[in-house]
This record gives structure tokens, sequence and C-alpha cells, in this order.
């Protein structure tokens, strides 16, 4: 084939690259339609009635009114607004007069509106020369740092009556009775607190965090009764479980749900709570203890304040009610004189060096809200034992699947050593379907239907012996591989039959509302509900090791790590001789056996090199780009490749034929490929 030369000899690559390496002098301007150059008015007006369809009306002196809807395009925008309803007003002299914008929506506090058109007129200044149809994207672009912006002062009209009639009553009357002048209360002037600024980054950040953890709040709560949002996203209407009701004042039993305040802005501002189904006065104490203390600890996140709240309801309302304590004027007098002396005194021996006493700061990780001088005894533990307690996750529990803490370690434990879990943080066995031997007889059974704590009873199909399964889950994660404990009376296990397993995405932290049937040594793969993201799992091997009675070793809780063998190979570049051997010239890849977990081209090269006999390989390395990956028959899961040659025509490949023609069928046309007369009539 004869390259294609431009003028000059250079091929069209070279070109290319000249055109890139040109000096910067040369590159010319984007051209310019003539249409717009002769009117420049027309011809982006006609640009915005193609785009939006506008509502067009006539004004005066030549002034042309559009209205329009503006939608942000933004698929994260964190306002509840579908929406934003523009009046463009673009005079005759555009542009050499700016355009204006009037926001419609009656649902926009007016401040914010303000906000908005004042954004529009900066964005008209910093882009001149821009057309209308670029200052719109540039708006929309920027609309939701200008409705975070700070509610613009706006005018408020006051109602004043006319009092000149009473005014003009005649001076006798109002002589009769001297009047007496009023005492004024005294005015009580504030210290000005001058408002905190945030820089962008500051801002930014926060932004990001706030939706991280409001979508995490959401994915949580919103299946609970109760639950409710505001329709800007700021007020959240939450169920409460507190611990210990009965232990709470009269006054704050009947509380059922709160109001969770998340500021635009939070964590740089505290959050806020209301306290539903209470008192104003029971209830407002509790409410500021509690900004004071998530003030204090902005580094917690949204479910772990939840979390505090429900589990020591009982300890704030006990600390919001010791400044309200009152005490006698001549006893507190004496005992603060008292508690002044003794603190001189104990200064005074500090500062002279007699002080045996040294106070060791309270470590920041025993305390969940900091040493703060109340008792943290027991009132303030996690205890799961514990009556009463429950946080509002615990809630979500009673609908979803249960998810447990601690199982006591008898029986005989099941894990899967080899699992792969991508894109999910927890795996559990809905169901669980197993392969039982009779203790008798050893005939085989099948057990199905196993759930959490749920005892199964069954005979065997041949001795009729009577045999009983339980199982206790437990959680599978990337540090524990244990799939939880089976309670088996006159059976053992035999193997893992497919069974319904619940994953939980690592993104949003939602587990699955339905369960997925999963068949050892195939993949699972799906997406999630709630985020949309996908998660694959799959269990190569499951692994069964009994408990002795009186205890000894614990199952592993993690796999094992193998020794692998170190190849040298990198991600994305061919394989030695694009993984062909001298006895599959058409085989692009190489197998890892099971047997010994060792990597080679063919079945033939390892029995050369090993001194045992090969079992199935059930991984294989692609030749085309080194990636290791569960074996496929003809091409490669990663880049598409076909690994056979030609799709269809591999013979040996996984063990599906043979190449000893003594092994081969009569009428294979392989079998006396190459062979002599002589050989063929032997």
């Amino acid at each position: 084939m004869i390259p294609i030369r431009t003028r000059g000899g250079a091929s069209p690559r070279s070109s290319r690259q000249a055109v890139s390496e040109a000096p910067p002098s040369r590159v010319v301007p984007k051209p310019v339609p003539e249409r717009e150059i002769k009117d420049a008015r027309g011809y982006q007006l006609e640009q915005l009635r193609r785009r939006y369809s506008p509502k067009e009306t006539a004004l005066a002196n030549g002034a042309v009114s559009l209205l329009f809807n503006l939608t942000p395009s933004d698929p994260d925008f964190p306002f509840d607004l579908d929406h934003l309803e523009c009046d463009l007003h673009i005079p005759a002299a555009y542009p050499k007069k700016a355009p204006q914008l009037h926001v419609k929506n009656n649902g926009i506090p007016r401040g914010f509106a303000i906000n908005i058109e004042k954004g529009w007129d900066r964005l008209v200044e910093e882009k001149r020369g821009a057309s209308l149809l670029a200052l719109t994207k540039a708006l929309d672009r920027n609309l939701e740092s200008l409705l975070s912006e700070q509610k613009a002062e706006t005018v408020k009209l006051t109602i004043f009556k006319d009092t000149r009639h009473l005014e003009a009553q005649p001076v006798a009357e109002s002589a009769k009775e001297p009047v007496k002048p009023l005492a004024q209360p005294p005015v009580v002037r504030r210290p000005y607190v001058p408002e905190e600024s945030y820089s962008r980054d500051q801002i930014a950040e926060a932004k990001a965090r706030r939706a991280q953890e409001v979508r995490q709040l959401e994915a949580r709560m919103s299946r609970l009764p109760g639950y409710q949002k505001s329709s800007d996203g700021v007020i959240y209407t939450l169920p409460l479980e507190p611990k210990g009701r009965a232990s709470l004042p009269v006054g704050l039993q009947p509380v059922q749900s709160i109001q969770l305040i998340i500021p635009l802005l939070y964590p740089l501002q505290s959050l806020k709570i209301i306290l539903n189904d209470v008192e104003s006065d029971e209830a407002e104490p509790i409410e500021e203890h509690f900004s004071q203390k998530a003030a204090e600890q902005k580094q917690m996140s949204l479910t772990s304040h939840l979390n505090y709240l429900a589990q020591n309801l009982h300890s704030l309302a006990k600390e919001a009610q010791k400044p309200t304590a009152k005490t006698p004027p001549a006893v507190e007098t004496a005992a603060g004189l008292d508690h002044e002396a003794k603190g001189a005194e104990h200064s005074s021996m500090l500062d002279d060096g007699k002080g045996h006493i040294h106070v060791i700061p309270r470590p920041p990780e025993w305390s969940y809200y900091g040493a703060n001088g109340s008792d943290s005894s027991e009132e303030d533990s996690y205890d799961e034992d514990d009556e009463g307690g429950g946080a509002t996750i615990e809630e979500e529990h009673r609908d979803g699947p249960g998810l447990p803490t601690q199982t006591a370690e008898r029986g005989t434990a099941m894990s899967f050593p080899s699992i792969e879990l991508h894109g999910i943080e927890l795996l559990q066995v809905s169901i669980l379907n197993l392969s039982v031997k009779c203790n008798r007889c050893k005939t085989p059974n099948e057990v199905t239907g196993l759930r959490d704590n749920l005892e199964k009873l069954s005979s065997c199909k041949k001795c009729a012996t009577s045999f009983a399964v339980r199982f206790r889950q437990e959680l599978i994660h990337q540090s524990s591989t244990r799939a939880g404990f089976i309670d088996a009376s006159g059976c053992t296990m035999a193997d893992l039959l497919p069974s319904t397993f619940i994953p939980t995405c690592s993104n949003c932290s939602t587990p699955s509302a339905t369960g997925f049937l999963s068949v050892r040594g195939e993949a699972t793969t799906n997406v999630c509900r709630s985020c949309h993201a996908r998660f694959t799992f799959s269990l190569p091997d499951v692994k069964f090791l009994a408990y002795a009675p009186g205890g000894g070793a614990l199952p592993p809780t993690s796999s094992p790590r193998r020794k692998q063998e170190r190849l040298g190979l990198h991600v994305g570049e061919p394989l030695p001789n694009r993984g062909a051997c001298a006895h599959y010239r058409r085989s692009y890849r190489w197998f890892r056996f099971s047997c010994c977990a060792r990597v080679y081209p063919c079945d033939r090269c390892h029995d050369e090199a090993e001194a045992h006999v090969n079992e199935w390989a059930n991984r294989m390395v692609c030749g085309w780009c080194s990636r290791e990956q569960r074996y496929n028959v003809e091409s490669c899961a990663f880049c598409g490749r076909s690994v056979i040659g030609k799709k269809g025509k591999g013979y040996w490949e996984g063990g599906k034929g043979t190449r000893d023609q003594r092994l081969m069928r009569r009428n294979d046309k392989r079998k006396y490929r190459r062979l002599g007369p002589a050989k063929k009539d032997d």
C-alpha cells in the first residue's frame, strides 16, 4: 500500500505534527458567522429561540422580553429547584447596552433572586463580547454558587397610621392631670459579633462533605416510618428511639422523633435539633446542649451524631438540668469563697513544687464528645446488652436484613478463603442451602432454606435417621471470609449448594433489598438500586472447619496469603511470544493451575516442570494484555482479544479435547494428519 503524501513530500502524520507545533502567533481565532457580523442582536436572539423556545413580548423603545425556563444541568444540584423562570430583557441597542435578567420564581425568596440577578450582571461585565446563549450557559454553571450566597437585604414596607386627629385635642384636657414620665426599661446593647466568613476552598469542601453525609443519612433512614425531608433539603424529620426511655425525665419520655436541621454550609455551621412531642421548656435546654457538643465535634458524621443522641439522651438531660439548680445566696457565697480559698491554696502548692498530685488528661479517643466534666461511666457506654437501647439505625434493621455483630464460636465454621468482592462493603448469607452426610449411613442429603438462627429438622432419605441443622450467620468483608457457624446434630457438612446472598454497596452503604442467588465458582454481577454503582462477588471455594467441643484452634478469619511466583509482567504489555508455547502455538495465554498455584503455558509444560499430575486451571493470564483473570474459553475479559487464534477453532483449550492421536476418534480429521501410509496401517 502506497502512503499518501501531501505537497512537499510530507506524510499526513508529519503535517498534523507540524500543525500542533505551530507558534502561537499563527493561531487564528474561531471564525465568526457572517450573519452574526451583520446583525449580532438578531443572530443571538435566534439562538435563544432555538434553544429555549421562549415566550417573546415586545417592550417599549424596541426592547424584547424573552420568558423561558432554565433547568439546572448539574446532576448533583443540591437545591430543590426544578427550573429557573428567567425574564430576559434585551434592549434595542444590544450589544452596546447590557441585557437585564429578572427572576420570576415564586418559590425563591426575593433576596436569593437578587443574588442571581446580580450574578448575571457580573457575568455580563466579565464576559464582554460573549453571546446571550453563552451567558445563559455560564449562569447555569454558576447557579449553585449564587444560591449559596448570603441572602441579600430587601426593602421592608411599614404601615404608619395617621394620628394627627389625636394631636388636635384641647390642651386644657391634657393639663388637668400632670403627665407622669414612664419608666423605660434600660436598653441592653448586645455586643456586635461579626459574621464569620469562609474561603472558597472551605465552602467547596463543606459542600462535598455535606452531600456525602446526607446521601448516607438518606440511604439509611429513608425507609423508616416517619421519615420526612423538606423541599430545600435542610430539615429532616427522623424517628428516634432513645436508650433507657424509662430513665428519662417525665417530660421527655413521649419523644418519638426529632427534626434535624442541617445548614447549607455544614459542618462549618453547627447542627440543630428540635425534639417533637415534647414541651418547649423541657426540650430547649437539651437542644442547646446538643448544638454545643455538635459544634465541638465537627469531625463526626451525621449518623454518629444521631447515634450519640439516641444513646445519651438521658445524660444530656442531666447535664442540661445542672445550671438550673438554684442554691441560696448565702450558701452559694460561702461555697464560692471556700472553693476559691482551696483553689488558691492548691495553686500555691503547685507553684512551690510541693504538689504530689498530677492530673493526667483523658485521652480523646476514650470519650465520644471529649472530656467535659460530666461523669462518663455507664451512661455513655454503647453496650448492646443494656435494655432499652437502640438508635435510629437499629430501627432500620427491623425492616431490612439482620446484621449479626457477635457469634458464639462453636460448631462448624463456614468460610470462603478465596472470595472476591468488588464494590461490596459487606456480604451476608440470607438463605443457606447445604448438602450434608448422614452420620449413620453416610448418605448425602439436602437441607434448604436455612436462615439466621432458624433450626431445620429433617431425616435421612435412606435410613430415616433424624438430624437437625442451625445456621448462625456472620458478616463477610475484606478482612473476614467467615460466613458463620453451623450447629449440626446427626450429620456432617458435605458441600454448599446454590444459596442467596445480600451484598451491601461500598459506595452508599445500602444493603440490597433483594438477595442474589450465587453458585460456587461463578461470578455474580449487578448494580446498586440506590446509587447505581456496579458490584461483583465470586465464591471460588468453600471451607468447613469443625470445632472441638472443648475449644481448640480458631478458624482463619481472613484468607491465607498464597506465595505466588513473581512473573515480572506489566499490565497492558503482551506476554513473551504472546503466551504461546511449543506445544500449542495458537494458545495466546498462560494458565494458573489449581494443583500448585503456578503459571504455565499449557498442561504439557506443567507436567515437564512439576512432579505431580496437573489439575484443572481455573485462572489464566491473557497473552495480549498480561492481565490475570478467571478462565474464559475464547477471549480476554479485559481487552476482548481472542486467546485461541480463531474463535471456535481451539481444540485442547481447557480440557475439552485431546491431541493424542492414539486417543482421537476415527472420524477426527486430525487423527491421521501428517502420518505416512505405514503408520496409518498400524
